[in-house]
């Protein structure tokens, strides 16, 4: 038998004057780190814009991207080429890498934070297989409309998360527990279906395991502003209510006491973190591990405060996937490495290296 001994705090275990100050000491210190996140965020950008089969130097980047906003007159020393692979090529691309890597990790953290369980990821309630169903049933379908592909990924996936939600829910109660078991039983179902589809795809089946694996190769501008505006919406209004997903780590009975509408609350995250996961995997496949590594490394540097979490994973997983899709176009060059595989070779060393160093719960 395990005993777990209980110490309780002492009531005057620091001064008030040196607790406030402390206090305010992790505020700054967590400020500082998200300032510091948002300029490596900034370097990464302009870093993979410029890694590549054509090497453009950093300040060209520079100079291309100040010359597109209004009002800054700048003589171009580059050449027509070089504006297109930086503007239409690379620059979509990279923005897109950190939409989806910004969505999926807020997308992961909620979902650890909101069930309480630190194996949650993005796809722990049927997403993704609800949009590889959708995808698959758009690669077999006898015609090819522009579009198409995405619009079903993104479908699948929100109807599959709104069946789980209908299986799971008891009168105006939502158990996380029920959520979770349907969401296993669910995805399971339908990735059956997509097996079943996957071989008898035929010569599609090359399309269709890429997909699958991720892949950022047909990014363009029509597909980041489509995300864009999903992924941004749901993200600030996961952040709107870290304070109650703080309150809710204690106990949802207390949160309840405490003035929080747990089930609204877990209505309005569920909704957000499926629409940005949906939307993320829509364009692009499903991309792993970027939901489960990310909120995990931020959550052992800088605590579990969701109101530094949030913002901190938000930049974090931005960062993490712009440097995974550059490593996975540029590592063998000209052949292209699906970002899925680069997620998971990077991620979990170092994710295994930050438990062995922490050496502490996370929850």
């Amino acid at each position: 038998m395990t005993m777990i001994l209980f110490n309780p705090p002492k009531a005057t275990t620091m001064p008030l004057p040196k607790a406030a100050a402390a206090y305010s000491l992790r505020w700054r210190s967590r400020l500082y780190s998200i300032a510091g996140l948002a300029l490596l965020l900034g370097v990464v950008m302009v870093v993979a814009s410029a890694v590549g089969s054509t090497h453009i130097p950093i300040g060209t980047i520079w100079g291309v991207l100040l010359s597109r906003l209004p009002f800054v007159d700048i003589t171009p020393a580059w050449s027509a080429a070089v504006e297109t692979i930086v503007v239409d090529i690379r620059l979509p691309r990279v923005l897109l890498a950190g939409l989806v890597g910004a969505a999926l990790a807020v997308a992961g953290a909620t979902y650890q934070g909101l069930f309480r369980n630190p194996l949650a990821d993005p796809y722990l309630i049927g997403v993704a297989q609800g949009a590889a169903l959708g995808a698959v049933v758009g690669f077999l379908l006898p015609w090819s409309v522009a579009g198409l592909i995405p619009v079903l990924a993104f479908s699948g996936g929100l109807l599959a998360v709104t069946a789980v939600y209908s299986i799971a829910r008891v009168g105006k109660t939502l158990p996380v527990t029920t959520l979770i078991l349907a969401g296993v039983a669910l995805g399971a179902f339908l990735a059956s279906i997509t097996s079943y589809l996957m071989i008898i795809s035929g010569d599609r089946l090359h399309g269709i395991i890429a997909w699958l694996m991720g892949r950022f190769s047909l990014s363009n501008w029509e597909q980041v502003w489509v995300i864009a505006a999903p992924c941004i919406i749901g993200v600030v209004v996961i952040w709107l209510h870290a304070r109650p997903l703080n309150v809710m780590q204690l106990d949802e009975e207390q949160a309840q006491q405490l003035g929080i509408n747990v089930e609204r609350v877990k209505l309005i995250l569920l909704v957000a973190a499926t629409l940005i996961t949906a939307a993320a995997v829509s364009f692009v496949g499903t991309i792993g591990f970027v939901g489960i590594i990310i909120p995990h490394a931020v959550r052992l540097i800088w605590g579990p405060d969701h109101r530094f979490l949030l913002p901190l994973t938000t930049l974090a997983g931005a960062s993490f996937l712009i440097l995974a899709d550059t490593a996975a176009r540029t590592v063998l060059a000209p052949t292209e490495i699906p970002v899925g595989v680069i997620t998971a070779f990077l991620g979990a060393p170092f994710f295994l290296y930050l438990l062995r160093q922490k050496k502490v719960a996370v929850f």
